[in-house]
């Protein structure tokens, strides 16, 4: 298992206090594929720039595509253009390699056979482990997850990865989904003046 795909069951199974949107796991997820790519060594940083390695089978399929997407000329690319550029769609891709790897079942109502139905995790090996890393408060996960909302801060806090990388990692994660609310709101903005125009013709 990877963190991202770890991230992904828990965004599944948990029931935060409003929805994740997926523009906002997405971001989440291409960190986490970053994070296991510098502890695998196929990558490291030079401040905030993205320096490739080598390049090793992970065995997992998204995974891999991150580690060949890397940009492997310098100036590289910084950590939160990586974010950007990756993180286009990636909610969809990790629910759709769980689903193709049956690790997801569609609960069709008895009612309405050919309804598309909710989408539920199955109980596999691989959400045991992703829960057991969730309830161990994993630093990584949990910090990741406490991002884009699925987990509030209690009174002793959101462990904390010790060490620079990690943290150079989760603060271009959190810079980025600012800056994404940032963009919806001035977009909701934009939209309810242009409304209010057309209210008072």
């Amino acid at each position: 298992m990877t963190t991202p795909r770890d991230l992904t069951i828990i965004a599944m199974d948990t029931t935060p206090s409003r929805p994740v949107e997926r523009g906002r796991l997405s971001l989440a997820l291409a960190g986490a594929e970053l994070l296991d790519l510098l502890a695998a060594e196929a990558a490291a940083l030079d401040d905030d720039r993205i320096v490739p390695g080598h390049t090793p089978a992970t065995g997992d399929r998204l995974l891999d595509e991150a580690a060949a997407a890397l940009i492997r000329e310098a100036p590289y690319e910084s950590v939160g253009d990586w974010l950007w550029r990756r993180g286009r769609g990636l909610a969809v891709a990790y629910l759709a390699a769980l689903e193709a790897d049956g690790q997801l079942t569609r609960q069709r109502p008895h009612w309405k056979p050919f309804a598309a139905g909710r989408t539920t995790l199955t109980d596999s090996p691989d959400r045991r482990l992703a829960e057991d890393r969730w309830a161990a408060d994993e630093p990584v996960l949990t910090a990741l997850a406490a991002a884009v909302g699925l987990r509030e801060e209690g009174p002793e806090g959101i462990p904390v990865p010790d060490d620079d990388t990690t943290a150079t990692v989760l603060a271009a994660v959190n810079d980025a989904l600012l800056e994404l609310e940032a963009a919806r709101q001035r977009r909701d903005i934009e939209q309810a003046a242009y409304d209010n125009i057309w209210r008072g013709q």
